[in-house]
């Protein structure tokens, strides 16, 4: 299964597909990669303010909600194992984020990987339980 088809089967990513297919991402990320993927929880979105997701996936906000996807997207597969403190890595959207290493933690801009190392077809998924936002 690809980035794409392991979100919808997870069960916990469901504002996460919506938003992916508001913002006419399906194809990038079932395509070819590999991807590594930040992928926020359905917690992680509702944790936003009252309707900023219902605001992001409207056909005229279709922009910015492409720039806060790709903002979770790293070309390429990066394992946990791959990963080292302080660690900057270059998203699709073209912005960076920086990866901490924390008492046994690893945080990506702050937010905590949940559940690291889903392998795809296309890449890796590792779920982190914040919305990251680009600058």
């Amino acid at each position: 299964m690809n980035i794409v088809e392991t979100a919808v089967n997870h069960g916990s990513f469901n504002t996460l597909v919506t938003a992916v297919k508001a913002a006419e991402l399906v194809d990038t990320l079932s395509g070819k990669g590999p991807f590594t993927v930040f992928a926020p929880l359905d917690d992680a979105f509702a944790a936003l303010p009252e309707g900023t997701v219902e605001t992001l996936v409207k056909p005229e906000n279709k922009e910015k909600l492409q720039g806060i996807l790709t903002y979770h997207v790293i070309v390429g597969k990066v394992m946990s194992s791959d990963l080292t403190d302080g660690m900057k890595a270059k998203t699709v959207n073209g912005e960076e984020v920086t990866i901490h290493l924390k008492d046994g933690k690893v945080l990506v801009n702050g937010a905590e990987v949940v559940l690291a190392d889903v392998e795809t077809d296309n890449g890796v998924v590792h779920a982190i339980n914040k919305v990251i936002m680009p600058s």
